[in-house]
């Protein structure tokens, strides 16, 4: 899930989009993104060329960065996980220079601390030409996993592998030495509260080709029910499925043959159909197609990457009308309009949220937080799968309110404009002057 925040500052009549600083006549000033910092870092890393290479293993150092979606998910959330090597540790093994777009990398990302466990993690074929004998270029695989516990989860990088498709499909697996590898990102898990769906999967591994078994793994699911395993091309199930029984402590190990070549995942539930509440995953996986192509033919593809969920504001600066001292009223005004872009595919829908601080004015004076409502409104482009819901009409306040949102989909996404009309009910007697808060919003 992603999030995104932002600040404004100003005089009390002002009020602003993401964090918005709220005056009695100021401005706002938008405040830095909530995204998580990670940290690159190195690891001793153990590659075997392929056999026709003829050399022998390469001991090397990779240099990874790992990136979320949602550095403070609550328990039940779903986070995406982007796995980048900088610097692999192993180069192009042979004479011949390889040509772009015929990489696709694979691999694993090590869950510790609150949280343990693997991700498995795939990226798309693309990369840049790459000379014989030259370094490989940098690449980034992405995948998911549904937060378990609450505490601190670190993410460690692990292992990967290069798969190249040109003349011959060949591998170059590498392996952490003495792993796990150093802590690159670490996400703040909270308790949700309620009822939350704790079933995991984790894969036996990232890729294959078309035909080829995956395994399986999946715990906390119901003790005894029939799961089904299924492949996933985006949003949508493919043919391929199979059906394990889980034991008496909910977990399994089943197999799972994948043939289509769309896939890029896989999951598994409980009953008749995929749902968020008896399922887990996806979990990245994707097909090499290394099928041969007819003579006088060319095989031709072409690939959609996935996106990002984030957002945009129009301005910096929101003014509410002024009032009269000994009368008071509704300062009013209108937020700047806030552009949300949902391009992540998937199904999970998204939420934009607020709060305010109270307004604080001359000589220690103050308005109340809980004097600022707004009335949303929400637009959604033409096109997009999801359709944007304005939140209730009321008071913001320090405990927050929703601005907008995107139910949960099998197929979610899309831009969307979202506004709202703002009053400050200012009280009969309050001191002329200029009064600022902060409305915070969150996108996640």
């Amino acid at each position: 899930m992603g999030s995104t925040s932002r600040r404004r500052r100003g005089w009390a009549a002002l009020l602003g989009a993401a964090a918005l600083a709220v005056t009695a006549g100021g401005t706002l000033a938008a405040p830095a993104s909530a995204a998580a910092q990670s940290t690159d870092v190195d690891f001793a890393t153990h590659c075997i060329p392929p056999a026709i290479a003829g050399i022998p293993p390469i001991d090397g150092t990779t240099s990874a960065r790992i990136d979320v979606d949602n550095a403070a998910p609550k328990v039940g959330d779903t986070v995406t996980v982007t796995y980048t090597v900088v610097k692999p540790a192993a180069s192009n093994p042979v004479d011949l220079a390889l040509p772009a777009d015929i990489m696709t990398p694979t691999g694993k990302v090590v869950l510790g601390g609150a949280q343990g466990g693997e991700i498995t993690v795939a990226g798309p074929k693309k990369n840049d030409p790459v000379p014989g004998k030259g370094a490989f270029p940098s690449f980034s695989m992405t995948g998911t996993f549904t937060v378990t516990s609450p505490g601190a989860i670190n993410l460690s990088p692990g292992d990967y592998n290069i798969h190249t498709s040109y003349i011959m499909e060949l591998d170059t697996p590498c392996t952490v030495t003495n792993g796990p590898a150093p802590v690159s990102e670490t996400v703040n898990a909270t308790d949700g509260g309620g009822t939350t769906n704790p079933r995991t999967i984790q894969l036996g591994g990232a890729s294959g080709k078309p035909g080829d078994a995956v395994t399986v793994s999946g715990s906390k699911f119901t003790p005894g029910a029939s799961v089904t395993l299924a492949g996933r091309a985006g949003a949508a199930q493919t043919g391929d499925t199979a059906t394990v029984t889980a034991d008496a402590q909910g977990s399994f190990s089943g197999s799972l043959t994948v043939n289509d070549k769309t896939t890029t995942g896989v999951v598994a539930y409980e009953g008749a159909a995929w749902s968020d509440d008896k399922g887990a995953g996806p979990a990245a996986y994707v097909v090499i197609d290394d099928s041969p192509v007819p003579p006088g033919s060319q095989k031709i593809k072409a690939s959609v990457k996935a996106g990002t969920l984030s957002m945009t504001q129009a301005g910096d600066t929101v003014e509410l009308g002024a009032v009269d001292y000994g009368q008071g009223g509704a300062a009013k005004g209108d937020l700047q309009t806030v552009t949300v872009k949902d391009f992540r595919s998937g199904p999970a829908g998204w939420s934009l949220t607020g709060k305010v601080t109270d307004f604080t004015g001359p000589g220690g004076a103050s308005i109340g937080g809980d004097k600022l409502s707004w009335t949303p409104k929400c637009a959604t482009k033409a096109g997009s799968p999801s359709t944007c819901k304005a939140g209730s009409a009321g008071a913001v306040g320090s405990a927050g309110a929703t601005l907008a949102s995107t139910p949960d989909a099998a197929a979610t996404g899309g831009e969307f404009t979202v506004d709202a009309g703002l009053s400050l009910n200012v009280p009969q007697f309050t001191a002329p002057g200029s009064y600022a808060g902060v409305l915070t919003l969150t996108l996640a």
